[in-house]
């Protein structure tokens, strides 16, 4: 399968989970195309200031890779700065949250996957 930008689109979430601001979203696989491993697989931009909120993951974990800009995530209530390069994993049954602190947009790569454990 090959999908060019054009055809995936940008999907635009005001206030994600709570968030502030809004989160513009390139969706690179659709949930019926991922074999059943998740549902969210592309890439995602936060304006400076703003964020997704707060929010728990449950059946499933979110994996966060940091492509451009500065980012403040709270994992579990563990807060930690995040910069080019790095990545963060919300474990399934944990909580996360994500703010771009920079003064570009903060990019990244994200997938949200099934738990298959104890299938």
């Amino acid at each position: 399968m090959i999908r060019t930008e054009k055809e995936m689109g940008i999907n635009h979430y005001e206030h994600m989970r709570g968030g502030k601001l809004s989160v513009s979203a390139v969706k690179f696989l659709e949930a019926a195309d991922s074999y059943g491993a998740g549902s969210f697989f592309g890439k995602a931009a936060i304006p400076p200031g703003g964020s997704i909120g707060y929010h728990e993951h449950k059946g499933e974990f979110e994996i966060y890779y940091i492509l451009e800009g500065t980012a403040k995530v709270n994992d579990d209530g563990k807060e930690a700065v995040l910069h080019p390069g790095d990545m963060m994993q919300c474990r399934d049954g944990s909580s996360h949250s994500i703010e771009n602190i920079g003064d570009k947009d903060l990019v990244f790569l994200a997938m949200v996957l099934y738990n298959h454990e104890g299938e």
